[in-house]
């Protein structure tokens, strides 16, 4: 697992990683080797663990939906 802080980092690490791999869903991919590796914004964790029930899931359902996590997109969804 990669976390981290900002889309940036997300952005760089995904790219970096997947080159001459695969891109699955939900941040996972595998490299080059075939190594799995999931890049996952810390903000995301926190979000899914939030004690709102009604929250956490509607960001694990945003989350589904996506290959490459987008911090922007999941923090929309939290503040509805």
């Amino acid at each position: 697992m990669v976390n981290c802080n900002i889309q940036q980092e997300v952005d760089e690490y995904w790219e970096k990683l997947s080159e001459g791999g695969q891109k699955i869903q939900c941040g996972w991919l595998k490299d080059r080797y075939g190594l799995s590796w999931q890049v996952t914004p810390v903000v995301l964790i926190e979000m899914i663990s939030d004690p709102d029930p009604k929250k956490s899931q509607q960001v694990m359902e945003a989350m589904l939906q996506m290959e490459k996590i987008d911090i922007e997109k999941i923090e929309q969804v939290y503040i509805q």
